[in-house]
Formats: structure tokens, C-alpha cells, sequence
């Protein structure tokens, strides 16, 4: 058993995804260093954690993952969550500050919209794992290009 950050647990970015190996990391650190609109920090065979970077003013999307349940933290910044049962009718809404987070059942409708004028991080939390090993999304709409 190899561990990525053997020792003392640091911020070093990662390169690559690091699962499905044993991994240590301070994820606020780390979605701190982050850049890119989303990033696969860990995925396993059950489970997956991304990074996500929202600009200001930007959003996720409004989204739906009908097999897959989701917690998001937010690690820096402040949002709105919307969920709802329908896509055009996100009525459940919440705020959000660094350290809240929002667990999303499989097939709920959910958006988080960044009200700051700083970028916002989140983690962002799959089971079963939604995008494939390695995705790293520069932007909202390099993610929208790809299906899943």
C-alpha cells in the first residue's frame, strides 16, 4: 500500500487524480489551489471527489444525477443552493458560507449559484463516481461540452 503524501499531511497540489489508492490531502487547502471549474482530486470504485472553481457571479448549472447522491462543501466563499423537483422549479433555497454544505439525493434538481465577487471553491462529494478518472473541466463550458 503506497500512500500519494506519505508523512506529514501538506497542501501540495496533486497532478492527477490519486484513486483509487490511499490518499491524504487537506481538501480546503486544496480546493484553494484549485483553478479549474472542476477537478477529479480522488475516484474510486464507489465514491469520487472533485474541486470545483466558480467565478463570480457564476454558477454550477442547473443539474440532475438520477443514480448518483451528492454532498458539495463549500471550502471558501458564500452561495445560494437551489433544489427542487423539477428543473424549472428550484423552490427549496438556502444560503450557503465557507464550511456549510449541502447533501443532494439522487434525482433532485440543484444549482449553487456564487454571490461573491471572489472566486468560490467547493468539494464536492459523488456515490457512486459521476465523471470519469482524471476529468479536469478549465471551465463551465468545457464542462458543458462533455455528457454524461
Amino acid at each position: 500500500m503506497k500512500f500519494e503524501n506519505s508523512g506529514r499531511c501538506n497542501c501540495a497540489k496533486p497532478k492527477t487524480d490519486c484513486g483509487p489508492e490511499p490518499f491524504v490531502a487537506n481538501i480546503a487547502c486544496a480546493a484553494g489551489q484549485n483553478q479549474n471549474f472542476r477537478t477529479a482530486l480522488w475516484t474510486g470504485c464507489h465514491l469520487q471527489m472533485t474541486l470545483m472553481c466558480i467565478p463570480p457571479c457564476g454558477d454550477i448549472g442547473v443539474e440532475i444525477h438520477p443514480d448518483t447522491d451528492q454532498f458539495i462543501r463549500v471550502e471558501d466563499g458564500k452561495a445560494v443552493v437551489m433544489m427542487g423537483d423539477c428543473k424549472n422549479r428550484l423552490d427549496a433555497k438556502c444560503c450557503l458560507n465557507t464550511g456549510d454544505a449541502v447533501f443532494i439525493p439522487s434525482g433532485t434538481w440543484h444549482n449553487i449559484v456564487n454571490t461573491e465577487k471572489c472566486p468560490l471553491k467547493l468539494s464536492s462529494i459523488y456515490a457512486p463516481p459521476h465523471h470519469p478518472r482524471g476529468t479536469v473541466h478549465r471551465t463551465k463550458a468545457d464542462a458543458e461540452k462533455e455528457s454524461y
